[in-house]
């Protein structure tokens, strides 16, 4: 793997970003709205968010298959609560 192959946080925070502005999934602005409703800063709103994109883009590097995007969907929806993240530490 080199260094091109890397997805940074802040790759994921652009991705995140430009879910945002599309409106695609319309879950990422219903989540970021929840979140911010809740007393979270648009800045971690957006890392939350870009936290479950993570366990999505892990799997398909993994080689588990394709993006989930009803997993995705149902990952946004237990932020700010994180799950899974003990899986990714297996």
């Amino acid at each position: 793997m080199n260094d091109d192959d890397i997805l940074t946080s802040e790759n994921l925070i652009e991705i995140v970003e430009n879910q945002l502005e599309d409106n695609n999934p319309k879950k990422v602005k219903e989540t970021l709205m929840r979140l911010r409703m809740t007393g979270s800063t648009q800045e971690e709103a957006i890392e939350f968010i870009a936290c479950a994109l993570m366990v999505e883009i892990y799997d398909v590097a993994k080689g588990e298959g394709e993006f989930n995007l009803k997993r995705y969907e149902q990952h946004l929806d237990m932020l700010p609560e994180m799950p899974w993240q003990d899986d990714l530490e297996d």
